[in-house]
């Protein structure tokens, strides 16, 4: 079955760099694209960078110029750069598939920006 694991996220202080990865396995994950999301306290889930599976991306405003997603089809893994990092990217970072009705997610992991 589709299985999705996220790891690297921590608590780091207002400028500071994180690199999520999240593991995929039990699909051809050089097939699909990726995507990475995230939801804060209080509020609805967003995108915030997706890779095609020909390795096209594209960025919330938000976070373009800041977020660097990419994927090695080799690890079965998509990866999340995040530089200058602000409180307000506070939130739980998800991962996603566009497998199934609903797509696939993994459990998450948080990321907390706090001096």
């Amino acid at each position: 079955q589709v299985q999705l694991v996220e790891s690297g996220g921590g608590l780091v202080q207002p400028g500071g760099s994180l690199r999520l990865s999240c593991a995929a396995s039990g699909f051809t994950f050089s097939s699909y694209a990726m995507n990475w999301y995230r939801q804060a306290p209080g509020k609805e889930r967003e995108l915030v960078a997706a890779i095609t599976s020909t390795g096209g991306r594209s960025y919330a405003d938000s976070v373009k110029g800041r977020f660097t997603i990419s994927r090695d089809n080799g690890k079965s893994t998509v990866y999340l750069q995040m530089n200058r990092l602000k409180p307000g990217d506070t939130a739980v970072y998800y991962c996603k598939a566009p497998i199934g009705l609903f797509g696939s997610w993994g459990q998450g992991t948080q990321v907390t920006v706090s001096s």
